[in-house]
């Protein structure tokens, strides 16, 4: 299952996750300092807090979560058959998980994209 991210940044770590545990009726899936994580089922979000004081309610990237390293291969070679680049991270460490990712490059308003997995918790 594929399912849209988005990155936040918030001023108060922990108002923000009392927030959003209301608003989406589900406590966060990992809590650390200065950063949370929720895993809604519905609507299919995976919603990262960041804490940044001074830059609260304002994105910090927009993600594609998928299931597995193939899929982040498939989708990245889509992509660069439509003549979008991309930087790969490979193996690396984001959001206190394990991922392999690429970020897409080039969007015209500057927002940050990331495909991503997750190779360990």
């Amino acid at each position: 299952m594929s399912r849209l991210q988005l990155a936040l940044n918030v001023n108060d770590i922990e108002e923000a996750v009392a927030f959003y545990s209301k608003l989406f009726g589900t406590g966060p899936a990992k809590v650390r300092p200065g950063y949370a994580n929720f895993a809604i089922a519905e609507p299919p979000l995976k919603l990262v807090l960041l804490e940044n004081p001074g830059q609260g309610g304002t994105l910090n990237h927009l993600g594609i979560e998928v299931p597995d390293t193939d899929t982040v291969d498939a989708v990245q070679a889509r992509l660069t058959g439509t003549g979008v680049a991309s930087a790969d991270e490979r193996d690396t460490t984001c959001c206190y998980a394990r991922q392999d990712k690429f970020w897409v490059e080039g969007a015209p308003d500057g927002t940050a994209w990331e495909v991503y997995t997750v190779l360990a918790d």
